[in-house]
């Protein structure tokens, strides 16, 4: 999972965050929100569902596997983070992200989950400048 901070959701700016993160030669699965439609044809294939029509699955296009992620983030946003500004925005979508790839029904200990969290410090060194 790889998910970004888009402040003004439409194809254009969509469009490089995908090109950047999905290779071309991808399966593209999204909802009917009318900016996939321009960016659809640039991928191999593209399925879309049609939450607008009660529509959640067809075959083997969905798009639950994203929604499950936005779900987990959005509870954490409103629980455990309940004051969030967009400055840092970026920094609580790694930590999701993180947490996500690296969860136990992929196979991951928690042994491995902090390894692979404190290979993250290598090279880097806290400070206290204001990053704003």
């Amino acid at each position: 999972m790889r998910s970004f901070h888009v402040p003004n959701v439409t194809a254009k700016t969509l469009r490089p965050y995908l090109r950047n993160n999905v290779s071309p030669d991808a399966h593209l699965m999204t909802d009917d929100a009318g900016q996939y439609f321009h960016i659809g044809p640039e991928f191999d294939k593209h399925d879309v569902v049609c939450h607008s029509k009660g529509e959640y699955v067809r075959g083997n296009a969905h798009t639950n596997t994203a929604e499950s992620f936005f779900s987990v983030f959005k509870r954490g946003m409103y629980g455990a983070y309940q004051h969030v500004s967009s400055h840092h925005l970026h920094r609580y979508t790694a930590e999701f992200d993180f947490r996500f790839n690296y969860r136990s029904k992929l196979g991951y200990t928690d042994f491995q989950r902090a390894i692979a969290a404190l290979k993250g410090i290598v090279g880097k060194r806290l400070t206290y400048r204001r990053t704003y």
